[in-house]
């Protein structure tokens, strides 16, 4: 699948991997401020670094005077790093002013961004954040007498929910709020929680259960879910009665309904796809295709994605099979 990027998208990824004059991909040496964000193992990780003109008598007013990024992960995480970049350079920014560029000014200067891909932007103003912070302890600056909280010790502390992206509860109920997510596939767009296992999505104190503490219950979204294994120490649900063994022809239908509607979608979100080949048992023999038929992660995603999935939703005793 192609995503459907603006051409100042795509104009920015290309100028910065071939390190075009004027563009920002690299690093400073000992930077003023710099701040990370996102993770090598989950696809999408960025380092952010600025250095200052200082003030001499009062730090709140240095300016941002260079900015570079590195930044591991798609086009739009790279376009969206480099909108960054320009949006500060170009505005003569002091940190703390800074703080006030949302995702959403990144989405509006690229000229926007398919909505599976607004988490580039996120991870861009949260890097962004982090540095300032960095930058605000070097200099002494106390960001609480300002009325800023930049909550950076939020992936530290908490209840950890998502645990493919290391996503802790503090920090999944600031985003859902700033940026007003009342669904579960929003949550995975704007920040990927809940994008590669699902099994945070209905487990107790999982996503769901997170939105609906916020927002409240919407009586027309309640679902009667499947019975979901505790992770992370916390209890299963009651169960209620005992599933019923599945004939090979049950079985297979199962796996080929779970495949369809949950994991195929996912894949597809990244431009990758997959098929089942043949159903021996427990042992499902299935290919990646697309996107994900040459990622380097294609065996995360088969353990990761695929097999715990249909381990969740079907049978914990499944295994997955490339081939």
């Amino acid at each position: 699948m192609a995503w459907d990027y603006s051409e100042k998208t795509k104009q920015l990824f290309m100028d910065a991997v071939h390190g075009k004059p004027g563009t920002h991909l690299g690093e400073i040496e000992n930077p003023d401020g710099c701040g990370e964000h996102g993770s090598l193992a989950c696809g999408d990780a960025m380092r952010f670094m600025f250095r200052v003109k200082r003030h001499p008598d009062d730090p709140t007013k240095d300016v941002i005077t260079e900015v570079k990024y590195l930044t591991f992960g798609c086009t739009s995480a790279i376009a969206a790093s480099e909108a960054l970049c320009s949006i500060l350079e170009t505005g003569k920014y002091t940190p703390i002013k800074a703080l006030e560029i949302s995702n959403q000014d990144i989405v509006d200067f690229l000229d926007g961004l398919p909505a599976q891909k607004i988490h580039c932007s996120v991870m861009c103003a949260e890097a962004l954040g982090a540095a300032v912070f960095d930058w605000a302890g070097k200099r002494g600056v106390d960001l609480e007498t300002l009325g800023v909280d930049i909550r950076a010790d939020e992936q530290e502390e908490g209840r950890l929910v998502c645990k493919c992206f290391s996503m802790t509860e503090p920090y999944l109920r600031r985003k859902i709020k700033e940026l007003s997510l009342r669904t579960i596939p929003q949550i995975t767009d704007a920040i990927k929680a809940g994008g590669a296992c699902t099994t945070c999505h209905h487990t107790p104190g999982g996503l769901q259960d997170i939105l609906d503490d916020i927002w409240g219950k919407d009586p027309k979204t309640l679902k009667i879910l499947p019975d979901i294994p505790a992770f992370a120490g916390r209890p299963p649900r009651e169960p209620t009665e005992q599933k019923p063994l599945l004939s090979p022809y049950q079985f297979a239908k199962q796996v080929e309904k779970v495949t369809d509607e949950y994991i195929r979608p996912m894949l597809q979100k990244d431009g990758g796809d997959m098929e089942i080949i043949d159903i021996k048992g427990n042992l499902i023999y299935c290919r990646l295709n697309g996107a994900c038929e040459q990622c380097i992660k294609a065996d995360q995603t088969l353990k990761i994605v695929v097999e715990q999935t249909l381990k969740d939703r079907v049978d914990e005793r499944i295994k997955v099979v490339a081939v």
